[in-house]
């Protein structure tokens, strides 16, 4: 079953596997892969609470190999030194205060740059700009344009799926960490009010600590944010009885947009490495052995989500997906990136009348890692 599940169809279109994987083996070796994937909900909450087990520290870990240890691939004691002083900003109460307005006036901006056209492509229009706007801000990056961090957080992310993939990371992703470095230092030497990298290298980081974290909040605030945008759009728009129900009522958007998350995560699967052999799920599990926690897979389980593949705005626990990791490495930006997904909709739908996609250009998701589709194109009434 395994031996024929290759990285292009993993790429292209995961959740038929994935469901038979689920059903007949949910911890299985995918040659491919060259580990264990583990596609139930039940047993991908077991991997990504026990750290003690399962753990990102690791060399093999690939936000590692291209920009050094950080939040994402340290635990413990550490991996709290290097988060808190990035995750204490990010508490739901100061995201809103910080970054209401901002969010505001850049999707404003954005959508009404749009609204003569009467068409876009959304994730290269709204959803990149919106999401490397906010980082920037929120890294302070200031006299940084977006064009240049965007070039950083791109070659970032095609080493991690090249690394993931079997490969070797480009050149490029070193040539964007000395820039991104440059940067930080830049930041860090300003120490200008609010400076959320200023503040990280107060408290006990080095320059090198601060720069991979920044990097990390690059994949989190941009990559995942923009796909979790591109995602939701398309999914509202494409089940058009599901959007009459959203623009009937109002209040079930935060709900579509759950649904789109758990349908279709941003960010895909999450790797850990066993500390020692264990069972798991039937599976004996060895000491060093890669374990893939699919993301994907944990959340359109049937025990969990009753007809999974089935996009529904109603659906009374959306909101127990796993989109936004769990555990110790839960995203602190997940109340940030609901925020931006939010707002990028309802001025969608409120600025755009007859929002719609183009027919003539299909979209759908694609990605090992970070699944979006890569381009989305929509028309509506100018």
């Amino acid at each position: 079953m395994t031996s024929d599940l290759t990285i292009a169809r993993l790429e292209d279109d995961p959740h038929p596997h994935l469901a038979r994987l689920r059903d007949k083996e949910p911890v299985a070796f995918v040659p491919a892969l060259g580990g264990w994937l583990v596609t139930s909900r039940d047993l991908a909450l077991a991997v990504m609470r026990d750290s003690a087990a399962f753990t990102v520290d690791d060399p093999r870990f690939s936000t590692a190999q291209v920009v050094g240890p950080s939040m994402l691939s340290l635990d413990g004691r550490v991996h709290t030194r290097h988060r808190d002083p990035f995750a204490r900003p990010f508490r739901p109460a100061r995201t809103r205060e910080r970054f209401t307005a901002f969010v505001e006036g850049e999707v404003g901006r954005l959508v009404g740059g749009l609204a003569p056209a009467g068409e876009a492509e959304l994730r290269g229009d709204l959803a990149g700009p919106l999401a490397v706007a906010v980082v920037t801000e929120a890294l302070g990056l200031y006299g940084v344009d977006a064009a240049t961090v965007r070039s950083w957080y791109g070659a970032f992310v095609e080493a991690v799926s090249a690394i993931t993939a079997g490969g070797a990371a480009p050149a490029e992703a070193g040539a964007a960490y000395r820039l991104l470095r440059a940067a930080v230092q830049e930041a860090i030497g300003a120490s200008r009010p609010g400076s959320l990298l200023a503040e990280a290298a107060r408290e006990d980081l080095t320059t090198a600590e601060v720069v991979a974290n920044a990097a990390i909040l690059m994949f989190g605030g941009i990559d995942t944010t923009e796909g979790m945008i591109a995602n939701a759009a398309m999914h509202l728009l494409g089940h058009p009885d599901q959007l009459r129900l959203v623009l009937a009522d109002r209040d079930l958007l935060p709900a579509a947009i759950e649904e789109s998350l758990r349908l279709e995560p941003s960010a895909s699967v999450v790797d850990r490495y066993a500390t020692r052999d264990t069972g798991l799920g039937g599976a004996r599990v060895r000491a060093g052995d890669l374990v893939r926690v699919s993301i994907a897979g944990a959340n359109r389980d049937p025990s969990v989500f009753p007809d999974p593949d089935r996009f529904d705005v109603r659906r009374g626990n959306a909101a127990e997906h796993l989109a936004f990791a769990h555990g110790p490495h839960f995203c602190f930006g997940a109340h940030l990136a609901r925020m931006e997904t939010g707002t990028a909709l309802t001025a969608l739908l409120d600025r755009l009348p007859g929002l719609r996609l183009d027919p003539s250009r299909p979209a759908r998701a694609h990605g090992l890692v970070f699944r979006k589709p890569p381009r989305l194109h929509v028309r509506w009434d100018a």
